[in-house]
């Protein structure tokens, strides 16, 4: 029942990743990237699946040798979620994804050789319609400019973009996305806030590196939540050490906490005290799992007792407030004469939860 914020997003050049629009006000994609070895094509699409069920929109793989650029083959042909080639200093392994149909190159152009090179790859992909993301990270800028600057700072981070956009603009290419990603939350973020003023193509947002699964969480959270709420960003990728799903899944509900973008369900949970009437916990818990499929947007508020939960059942698409053996159910905000048994509120909310949705999806097709 919440309204998508309207955050008034930078201008910037449209370009599409396989089907999926970036840039000029399209919907935000979040990205992944496989941690497979890329030459395991059966764990490797497997992978990709998963990540296509938590709403993937686009995702990378890792191609560093020729073998790897076969098994991609091998990848594409079986997934249908557009794919990044991860590329980093062979321009033969890039024109070979090329011509096997990947979607974007992950490539820096400055980094692959000598004019010729560059030539070849950014001409192959203008024929066939293959946009570029230049990656530049805080941890492996180039010699001179760590000489110069002593140290990443935001400066530096786009003085090494800019190489890179120069080499592609002295080219005529402009179908490219660039990302300026570093460790450090402030570092990422005022590199961001420079480049977001020094060009048009769309912007990459990611803090790398992050850490784990709560410390990357937050992390990108704070960096990536600045930024989106500035308007800055096109497409996001959570950089966590953990299950790539989990990074798709933290990234729509940064997406979602913004307002920006809603894909499934958005839970309000109380963090529970001795005035629950039901495991609070437990119940989030098991339905966040159970309804991963839903990608109907809704607000469903989960809340112990009655001290809040009839303030935010009014304001969800459905909502439960805990009382005495049997709680409260709420439907668009009305209370309903149906009430909960607080031992089976788990699977009786479930089963509310897929029937509103099935309802939602069938009025927006109406």
């Amino acid at each position: 029942m919440h309204q998508e914020n309207q955050i008034k997003r930078r201008a910037s050049k449209r370009i599409y990743v396989g089907k999926v629009p970036i840039g000029d006000g399209a919907p935000i994609a979040v990205q992944s990237m496989t941690n497979t070895k890329t030459t395991d094509v059966i764990e490797t699409v497997n992978q990709i699946k998963r990540l296509e069920r938590v709403g993937v929109d686009i995702v990378r793989v890792s191609v560093p040798t020729m073998d790897a650029a076969e098994a991609f083959k091998l990848i594409k042909s079986q997934v249908t979620v557009p794919l990044v080639a991860d590329i980093h200093f062979d321009y033969r392994i890039a024109l070979k994804v090329a011509e096997y149909g990947v979607d974007c190159l992950r490539i820096n152009p400055g980094n692959i050789g000598n004019q010729e090179r560059i030539r070849a790859v950014v001409d192959c992909a203008r024929d066939k319609n293959i946009p570029i993301r230049i990656g530049v990270n805080g941890g492996s800028l180039e010699k001179d400019i760590q000489e110069k600057y002593g140290e990443p700072t935001p400066e530096a981070l786009v003085e090494s973009a800019m190489r890179h956009v120069d080499i592609l603009d002295k080219l005529n290419f402009e179908h490219f996305k660039v990302s300026v990603k570093a460790s450090d939350v402030f570092l990422a973020v005022g590199a961001y806030r420079l480049l977001a003023k020094e060009i048009q193509q769309p912007l990459h947002l990611g803090i790398t590196e992050a850490g784990g699964m709560r410390s990357g969480a937050v992390k990108s959270s704070i960096g990536l939540g600045l930024l989106l709420a500035e308007g800055i960003g096109d497409t996001i990728r959570i950089s966590l050490a953990a299950d790539p799903v989990e990074e798709v899944k933290v990234g729509f509900d940064i997406l979602k906490s913004l307002r920006i973008r809603s894909r499934g369900i958005n839970f309000i949970a109380c963090p529970t005290c001795s005035r629950q009437e039901f495991d609070v916990i437990a119940t989030v818990n098991a339905l966040e799992e159970r309804l991963e499929d839903i990608i109907t947007p809704m607000d469903v508020s989960i809340i112990g007792c009655v001290v809040n939960g009839p303030g935010e059942a009014l304001i969800s698409t459905l909502g439960v407030t805990g009382g005495h053996k049997k709680s409260g159910f709420y439907d668009e905000g009305i209370r309903q004469k149906e009430r909960f048994d607080n031992t089976d509120i788990i699977d009786a909310l479930e089963a509310k939860i897929r029937q509103k949705a099935s309802l939602l999806d069938k009025n927006r097709i109406l």
